[in-house]
């Protein structure tokens, strides 16, 4: 017990000499502090009635702290520092999700394209109760118990119970390779008109990029359409490279302000690949933290039109603090803003359901309306060029604003999902078919414009769910069946093809990336800019 005391020690002694500007702010008082807990640490080694793990109070302790400062400051444990950043660096055996304990619950951060969990159905923002029966919420749940449940040899199976609006939904997985790519999509949709799908920012984000983009040129591009959509973010330094490469001259891109390290601002170079066709950025929702950074440096230097629905509102740098058993935390260390001065983080508080906050924006009614959109910082900013109105305190509005469908009910369709009724169905008579179809289809363009789902495949389907136990639900079948009918066709080609040609099936229903379409089309872009 007596070295769990000293690592403690040792902790505290370490953050009170912390030899740079974040630390000599009030040293006196972070000694005081140390001493402080020191002193418990004693006593409760000393004389307390039972045996304690005193490491275990320390982490405990220092999770609280953190939890208690921003939604975004966490501990990382010894055991999990290795595996902290697998998802952006590298690959692995798994269910295909970033995730965070939030709460003492297990919360889907980000759903990883192309792997299991993506092809069942799984949404950033659901919360993962049970896994294999097992309860996993508010049993004290740690990331490394979270690795051990989901991790497994590939093609093992295993069963997780989600929270998703007030609803429970139950997905079987197939472990398998998780791909980790930057750049899911991309290809021409007209003869001038690219398209770029960016799943998230990591290491490789930029290198692939400009591969795409030069790809695209090469093709005709003049015009780049990038799908931000869903994208919760990633290393900064990809985002400050992707909008490099958009914008010319020396222009900021973001800087980040504290108290601790002051201010520090990211500029762009005279010359990259992409400075002077028309650009257009789609976001959601779930579109954050990176993706606001480039978002942001587009519209405040009026270089292109963003369209959807209002980001997230993550305006919180983090960065990592090694401890001195190997165990580290991820500490929030300033404000990034925008180029015209805002800053996009929503508010919070202690208490708040910070996550939930995009699925409250629906009850507010702002996902229908522009007009619903609350802004929290009425601070008026300015584009750098233009000189258009924009604001800050809450994401990035987009300069068009596209709604959700509100008049289809989703529910039957999405219990098909998370019973992988539907992707299993897809791998199986692509198992099934494949002679025949890469017989009929050598070339996807054929596919795209020949191949229709038949009304026997939705039958097939909707069987197959009830013998899962997804009861048929005529009057909820009928309106989503043209969404069920692409849905289908968009993994079959991502099984025959790859990912480029999922999103070019499913795209066809994709109302922010159409009303991109339509401004670059008809003339209204310029219009909008001005």
């Amino acid at each position: 017990m007596k070295k769990f005391l000293w690592t403690a020690m040792l902790v505290l002694m370490a953050c009170a000499s912390w030899k740079n500007a974040s630390a000599q702010r009030d040293e006196r008082a972070v000694r005081e502090q140390a001493t402080k807990y020191l002193r418990l640490m004693q006593m409760i080694d000393a004389v307390y009635v039972d045996t304690v793990d005193l490491a275990k109070l320390t982490e405990d302790a220092i999770i609280k702290v953190l939890a208690d400062l921003d939604p975004h400051s966490v501990y990382i444990s010894r055991e999990e520092v290795e595996e902290a950043n697998e998802p952006l660096e590298g690959g692995f055996f798994g269910i295909g999700i970033q995730f965070a304990v939030l709460h003492d619950t297990l919360v889907v951060v980000d759903v990883v394209a192309g792997g299991p969990s993506e092809k069942v159905g799984l949404l950033a923002g659901d919360r993962i109760v049970t896994v294999d029966g097992e309860n996993i919420a508010g049993v004290g749940l740690k990331a490394a118990d979270v690795r051990k449940r989901l991790k497994g040899e590939e093609g093992s199976v295993v069963n997780v119970g989600v929270s998703r609006g007030g609803e429970r939904y139950d997905f079987r997985i197939t472990r398998g390779k998780i791909p980790i790519y930057s750049v899911d999509a991309s290809y021409m949709i007209d003869k001038n008109i690219g398209y770029v799908k960016v799943a998230r920012f990591a290491a490789t984000t930029v290198d692939e990029f400009v591969e795409a983009v030069k790809k695209l040129q090469k093709e005709g591009m003049r015009d780049l359409i990038i799908d931000l959509q869903g994208n919760g973010g990633g290393f900064m330094g990809a985002a400050v490279g992707m909008a490099d490469h958009l914008l010319d001259g020396k222009k900021s891109i973001v800087y980040t302000d504290s108290p601790a390290f002051g201010r520090m601002e990211e500029f762009s170079t005279p010359s990259d690949i992409f400075q002077s066709g028309r650009v257009v950025v789609l976001i959601d929702g779930n579109s954050a933290s990176a993706s606001e950074i480039v978002s942001g440096a587009v519209q405040d230097w009026d270089r292109g039109l963003i369209v959807g629905r209002r980001s997230f509102g993550k305006g919180l740098v983090q960065r990592q603090f090694p401890l001195t058993d190997g165990s580290m935390v991820r500490l929030t260390v300033s404000h990034y803003y925008t180029p015209s001065g805002r800053c996009i983080q929503k508010p919070y508080k202690r208490g708040d359901n910070y996550e939930a906050e995009v699925f409250e924006r629906y009850a507010s009614g702002e996902l229908v309306s522009a007009d619903s959109i609350e802004v929290t910082d009425t601070t008026k900013y300015y584009t750098k060029v233009k000189r258009r109105l924009v604001y800050g305190g809450g994401g990035i509005i987009p300069d068009v604003f596209v709604p959700i469908d509100t008049g289809v009910n989703y529910t039957y369709f999405n219990r098909l999902l998370a019973k992988g009724v539907v992707s299993e169905y897809a791998m199986n008579y692509v198992d099934r078919h494949r002679a025949e179809l890469e017989k009929k289809y050598s070339k996807f363009e054929e596919f795209q414009k020949k191949f229709e789902v038949t009304d026997e495949m939705v039958e097939e389907i909707v069987a197959e769910g009830e013998k899962q136990g997804v009861k048929k639900d005529e009057a909820l079948l009928g309106p989503v069946m043209p969404e069920l009918r692409l849905f289908v066709k968009s993994l079959l080609a991502r099984d025959l093809w790859g990912m480029t040609e999922l999103y070019r099936v499913s795209n066809e229903s994709n109302k922010i990336l159409n009303e991109a379409v339509k401004v670059l089309q008809d003339g209204s872009y310029d219009n909008l800019l001005n």
